[in-house]
């Protein structure tokens, strides 16, 4: 195993760890900005795959399809499973708001990267060397969070008549 390799897992395993942090810990939520990760990630992978001199082929299509239906359900799963509490003090920013998935968030967020390498060693065996680029990656991941924010978005409490979801 090279230092290289060594090192990508080990940045790789802590950001899954941070990550999951984060999904099982309370946050504040900034409305406006909920859709900002996934926009964002979505261009500059697009952008990484339109760049790509890879041809694409079926399976290609077929696994990056596979992979965009896993990450919506576990995104729309993530965000129904988000909750939301008041506090008292705002942040820096004036925000009261905060929200979390809790454990089981953090589980979807663990499956979520254990079956994306999954389907991309699987596709890789099968001829779809796509999904290992970093434009695959980026897009997917886009897919996953736009997924939540669609129904996090929805569920904001002060959008729905000020009743909170603990």
């Amino acid at each position: 195993m090279s230092a290289q390799l060594l090192a990508n897992i080990v940045i790789g395993l802590a950001l899954v760890g941070f990550l999951a942090w984060r999904q099982a810990t309370w946050q504040y939520l900034d409305p406006a900005r909920i859709w900002r990760m996934p926009l964002v990630m979505a261009v500059v992978g697009i952008v990484v795959l339109a760049q790509s001199t890879a041809t694409i082929g079926t399976t290609d299509v077929v696994f990056l399809g596979i992979e965009a239906l896993v990450s919506v359900g576990l995104g729309l799963a993530m965000g129904s499973l988000t909750r939301f509490r008041t506090v008292g003090t705002p942040d820096d920013k004036g925000r009261t708001l905060q929200s979390r998935t809790g454990a089981a968030g953090a589980v979807l967020w663990i499956a979520l990267i254990v079956v994306r390498i999954g389907i991309d060693v699987l596709g890789g065996h099968l001829g779809a060397h796509l999904l290992s680029s970093t434009g695959a990656v980026l897009l997917m991941l886009a897919v996953n969070r736009a997924a939540r924010a669609l129904v996090v978005d929805q569920r904001i409490p002060s959008r729905t008549s000020g009743m909170m979801v603990r």
